[in-house]
């Protein structure tokens, strides 16, 4: 492949014995509305060298994003300016070039790999397309000679049947091939810089090792430096030459991987590590960030002898949920005149779920674990098989049943924004469900109730008339819940529920489900791709892998003693750091 545009350019074919690639000295950033200036970035001050992979780890708001985008020139101009400081990349310093310039260094010289995939590709072009046209922007291919190189770019990113998703839409292929794709757009002209804004959110732990693999491999390969950017330190520590730790925009640590991540020396780098739940020893309550920094961490653990007079409990009871030879098939047709096709999601499925258990349900995308949830709540038929809730078939109950059951059964979803009205205040929000199915004798009585949730979820009363979209993530995952305990339920699924969360946000959101638990009696059906989260909300623990049930025993016992190779390769997924 041809080199990307250089000519009258010094920007290009740096000598390699220039040791730092980037240098950004004392960057300081703020944005502004309504004449109030608020300071983002502050003085900040690191480099990254040639052919290194730099970890920048923090939460959501710690200014990741932010300093990044500002590498690249995209951050908003009209609310947002550099007060202080410089980027400098190979002599030039990127604060002071105009927009025709950066077009030149965007993807020839940095490029970028997005957090979200769907909503960095264009629906309306296939993925081939979307490279091709990087490729004649860029350089001087022909189109014959860019649809090559495409090919290539996705065989190299490791896609299955590069030719097959040349030709297809991004919402017809998986996240982690989505993402895929994407890096292949990245690395299309061959930048010195590649930065990678969290690529592996939200993704099952065995695509992400495989992202991480693939990363780290193309880094070698094209001797490329990378920044990586995530909020789960265990995760940057497996991929990363050197980290540093960002909070409230501040760099307050950075080293080698093994003085971080072993020898930390800030508070809140070691709440990072921390937060995360242990894969041996369950705490009866995960510390969080706060906790760290006001040094108030509860170290008390749930002993095996705790845990075994609770199950004695729970397990003498008859079940409150039992699942047998659930079958989800569904049919699909490629054209007119072909045969249907069948696709088996759930294949088979029993198990027990009693009152006051959790249940951890664990596999990768694609394996049928929300297609199992949507089959019990009903909102999507099972083909075949029996669902009984307290002795009852579900599957057999009338519309006006199905409808007084979803108050026993309530959902908490991945995504708390799009399940939100976005017009709706969150105070109307919660109070809707529980007018449609008669809790409360007036909308004072219920508003009254609802401002007592939004306490119990540890949100404030203030909060009632305020409106989705002026929420942090975890605080609208709070609204969520809210909104499901408020019709009082027996059973609650919560599919995927902190997997988009910062770290010390998911602790939050786990404490506060266990202890709604334990004050409510709530039984879960917890669903996860993260066997580490999964371990510790568990009692028992299913292992779903292409539509059956591939393992389910106590969470401990499977982690401790796998026997399939399934659940082995899962486990062995789990970032787990040095």
């Amino acid at each position: 492949m041809e080199k990307c545009n250089s000519k009258n350019r010094k920007l290009l074919h740096l000598p390699m014995l220039i040791k730092n690639l980037l240098t950004i000295k004392n960057l300081s950033i703020s944005f502004f509305s309504d004449q109030v200036e608020k300071e983002i970035i502050k003085d900040i001050s690191f480099q990254l060298n040639t052919n290194e992979i730099l970890g920048v780890v923090g939460e959501s708001g710690s200014g990741k994003s932010v300093s990044s985008l500002a590498i690249l020139g995209l951050l908003p101009k009209n609310i947002s300016k550099t007060t202080n400081g410089s980027i400098l990349f190979n002599d030039l310093d990127l604060t002071e070039i105009d927009s025709r310039e950066f077009q030149k260094i965007r993807g020839n010289d940095i490029a970028m790999i997005f957090q979200e995939p769907m909503s960095s590709l264009n629906p309306s072009m296939t993925c081939g397309k979307q490279v091709e046209e990087i490729l004649l922007q860029h350089t001087k291919l022909s189109k014959k000679e860019a649809k090559a190189e495409s090919l290539l770019l996705f065989d190299k990113v490791r896609l299955p049947d590069p030719k097959r998703v040349f030709n297809t839409y991004p919402h017809e292929i998986s996240g982690g091939q989505k993402q895929r794709v994407m890096i292949a757009m990245a690395i299309a002209c061959k930048p010195k810089i590649l930065i990678a804004d969290e690529p592996t959110t939200a993704l099952d732990v065995t695509v992400q090792k495989e992202i991480i693999l693939l990363l780290k491999q193309l880094q070698t390969d094209e001797g490329m430096s990378i920044i990586f950017i995530s909020h789960d330190l265990s995760l940057v520590s497996e991929i990363s030459d050197r980290i540093l730790v960002m909070y409230q925009g501040q760099i307050v640590e950075q080293g080698s991987v093994k003085k971080v991540f072993n020898i930390p020396e800030h508070l809140y780098t070691k709440a990072l590590i921390n937060s995360k739940p242990s894969l041996d020893v369950r705490l009866k309550k995960l510390p969080t960030i706060k906790d760290f920094m006001n040094k108030t961490i509860d170290s008390s653990i749930v002993s095996n002898e705790d845990r075994k007079v609770f199950h004695d409990t729970i397990y003498s009871k008859p079940p409150l949920l039992e699942v047998n030879n659930l079958e989800k098939t569904y049919l699909s047709k490629s054209g007119w005149f072909s045969k249907p096709e069948t696709f088996v999601a759930v294949n088979h499925v029993s198990f027990k779920l009693y009152e006051g258990e959790t249940l951890g349900l664990v596999g990768e995308s694609g394996c049928g674990k929300s297609t199992l949830a949507n089959a019990i709540l009903q909102l999507d038929k099972a083909t075949s098989g029996v669902i009984l809730y307290n002795g009852i078939d579900i599957t057999k109950l009338s519309k006006t049943e199905t409808r007084k059951l979803r108050k026993d059964i309530q959902i908490i979803f991945q995504d708390p924004y799009a399940s939100l009205n976005p017009r709706i205040p969150v105070g109307n929000a919660i109070m809707e469900p529980m007018k449609v199915h008669g809790i409360g004798h007036s909308d004072k009585e219920r508003k009254d109730l609802v401002l007592e949730l939004l306490l119990k979820v540890g949100l404030d009363e203030t909060f009632f008339n305020r409106y989705p979209h002026e929420f942090s993530g975890g605080q609208r995952q709070r609204i969520g819940i809210a909104r499901a305990i408020s019709l009082e339920p027996k059973l609650i699924i919560c599919d995927e529920s902190v997997s988009a969360l910062d770290i010390s946000v998911q602790a939050q959101v786990l404490n506060l489900l266990n202890e709604l638990k334990e004050n409510f009696g709530f039984t879960y059906i917890f669903i996860s791709h993260d066997l580490a989260v999964v371990k510790y909300m568990s009692d028992q623990l299913i292992v779903m892998n292409q539509g059956h049930i591939e393992e389910m025993d106590d969470a401990d016992v499977i982690y401790a003693n796998p026997k399939k190779d399934y659940t082995k390769k899962l486990i062995h997924a789990i970032p787990k750091g040095l």
